[in-house]
C-alpha cells in the first residue's frame, strides 16, 4: 500500500474551566492570554486515530498544522512527543479574531500549499463548540467527509472504511481518499508522550522561536537539524484573499461571556399548579440555570 500523508488540525485552546472577568476583550473575542492553554482534547482523539493509521501502514507520516499565536507551537511539539513526525505553525496577526469561517479559510489555504492523503481533526474545540472547522475545511477543499468518527475500521489505496458514533447508534462507512475526518471524544484517547520522543524533539522550534534567541543553545539545535524545525507560515506564505481572514472575514461576532456557577441553595416544595410552575421556570431563567 502506497505509503500516505495525514494531516492532524489541532488547536491550543483556552481552558474554559478557568473562566474568569478577564476573558474578553473590548473587541468581543476571547482573551486567550488571560486563560492558560492546552491542547484541545478532542484534537488529541484525532492525532491518536492519525497515528493509528501510521502504525498501519508503514512509511506514512503524521503532521500537525495549527493556526494561533507562537505560543502554539507548544502543542505542535507535544505532538512530536506522542508519535507526530512534524508540523506547520500557521501564525500572523492578520489572522487575529478569526471566527470558523476565517479560520476554515486559512487552514484551507495552508493545506493546499501542504497537500494531504488524509486531513484529521477533532469534531470541535472547547472554546467554540461548533463542530464547523473540520467541515467547513472540506467543502473548501472540495473533499468528501466523514464526521463523528470513533474508530478506523480499515485502511486501503484509495478508501478508508471508519466507525461513526451517532446519537443513537453507530454506522460503518466506507469513503475515498483523500478526505476529510473529524474525531469524537468517545475515540480512544491519545497515547502519552514517550520520553524517547521527548529528548529526541525537545529542540523542534519555530523559526521566530529560533530568531528570538539565536545563541541559546535549544536555538542553535534547532537551526542545525531539519527535523527539529517547525514549519512557520505566515499569511502571504499561503496565497490568501486576506478580505477572508481575521475580523474582516468572520461574520460572527461574540458580544459576551460569562462565567455561571451553580451553587446550591435550599430546598424548595411545589405543588402542581400551574402558578407555582411559572414562577419555578421564571426563577430558573432569570438565574441562567435555564436558556
Amino acid at each position: 500500500m502506497k505509503q500516505l500523508k495525514i494531516v492532524v488540525l489541532a488547536k491550543q485552546v483556552p481552558d474554559t474551566r478557568n473562566v474568569g472577568k478577564d476573558a474578553m476583550t473590548p473587541e468581543g473575542t476571547v482573551n486567550r492570554a488571560a486563560l492558560p492553554a492546552i491542547f484541545n482534547p478532542e484534537d488529541l482523539n484525532a492525532l491518536e486515530a492519525a497515528l493509528s493509521i501510521k502504525d498501519r501502514v508503514a512509511g506514512s507520516t503524521v503532521h500537525i498544522l495549527s493556526m494561533g499565536p507562537l505560543r502554539a507551537a507548544d502543542i505542535i511539539r507535544d505532538a512530536m512527543f506522542r508519535g507526530a513526525d512534524g508540523g506547520y505553525l500557521l501564525t500572523d496577526r492578520k489572522f487575529a479574531g478569526s471566527d470558523t469561517l476565517a479560520t476554515s479559510y486559512a487552514l484551507s489555504c495552508a493545506l493546499k500549499k501542504i497537500g494531504a492523503d488524509i486531513i484529521v481533526a477533532g469534531r470541535q474545540a472547547i472554546d467554540g463548540d461548533t463542530a464547523q472547522v473540520g467541515p467547513q475545511v472540506a467543502e473548501k477543499l472540495a473533499l468528501p467527509q466523514v464526521t463523528y468518527v470513533e474508530e478506523i475500521l480499515d485502511i486501503a489505496d484509495d478508501k478508508i472504511v471508519v466507525k461513526r458514533r451517532l446519537e443513537h447508534g453507530v454506522e460503518t462507512v466506507e469513503a475515498p481518499l483523500p478526505l476529510v475526518i473529524t474525531v469524537n471524544a468517545s475515540a480512544a484517547e491519545c497515547r502519552p508522550q514517550n520520553a524517547k520522543r521527548v529528548m529526541k524533539y525537545k529542540y523542534a522550534l519555530t523559526k521566530s522561536e529560533i530568531a528570538a534567541d539565536a545563541e541559546a543553545f535549544n536555538a542553535k539545535m534547532a537551526a542545525s537539524k531539519d527535523y527539529l524545525q517547525i514549519v512557520e507560515l505566515a499569511a502571504a506564505d499561503v496565497d490568501p484573499d486576506e478580505n477572508q481572514l481575521g475580523l474582516t472575514g468572520s461574520p460572527t461576532k461574540v458580544k459576551a461571556i460569562q462565567n455561571v456557577v451553580f451553587q446550591a441553595k435550599e430546598a424548595k416544595k411545589l405543588s402542581s399548579a400551574d402558578k407555582d410552575i411559572e414562577e419555578l421556570m421564571v426563577e430558573l431563567i432569570t438565574s441562567r440555570t435555564l436558556g
